[in-house]
């Protein structure tokens, strides 16, 4: 019988994003009680987000975002954490574009940061939103985009090296984008 990991897999990308939403305590769910005047905007935000008024908590998120990094600068953690709430909430509302662009933009900056594990669930919200695309054309500019940084991300080890089918799995889907927009435009 095979040992069991001692090390569970943590939820990654819009799923970590929603266990904090949905968590006991939105008011602490991201900044952990360190940045009082968020405290406030983010439980107005998750009660929107848990009673399904998708609109307003975007509107919300937006308006923190841009409050927050205008106080706390736009590469701060907590920015970062509210961007990925906004990104969650586009993602929620039905707009995988904008999820994907504000995910693969975390993405990009954790990177540049050097924080493989939070890099690599920002690559994972980015390719659920980009499989929610459903133009082909649209869904391969998007995947080179995606493909590029998240095969950077593996080349350097952590988590994306040892999630590697994941990856294998968006270059499958590359293919058969590729094949629908070749059968839509012939």
């Amino acid at each position: 019988m095979d040992e069991p990991d001692p090390k569970p897999t943590p939820p990654r990308g819009f799923d970590a994003v929603a266990e904090a939403v949905l968590g006991d305590d939105p008011a602490t769910a991201y900044d952990g009680g360190g940045t009082v005047f968020l405290a406030g905007p983010m439980a107005r935000i998750n009660e929107a987000v848990k009673a399904g008024r998708v609109t307003e908590a975007a509107q919300l998120a937006e308006q923190t975002v841009g409050e927050a990094s205008h106080t706390l600068g736009p590469e701060h953690p907590e920015v970062l954490r509210l961007l990925e709430l906004t990104a969650y909430i586009a993602y929620l509302a039905g707009d995988p574009t904008r999820a994907f662009g504000l995910s693969l933009d975390l993405a990009r900056t954790r990177h540049h940061a050097r924080d493989t594990e939070a890099a690599y669930g920002n690559i994972q919200s980015a390719a659920t939103a980009w499989r929610a695309v459903r133009d082909p054309e649209q869904g391969l500019r998007m995947g080179v985009d995606l493909i590029g940084l998240w095969t950077e991300l593996a080349m350097e080890g952590g988590p994306a090296a040892e999630d590697i089918e994941q990856l294998e799995s968006a270059r499958t889907r590359m293919g058969r984008l590729a094949e629908r927009a070749r059968k839509l435009n012939p």
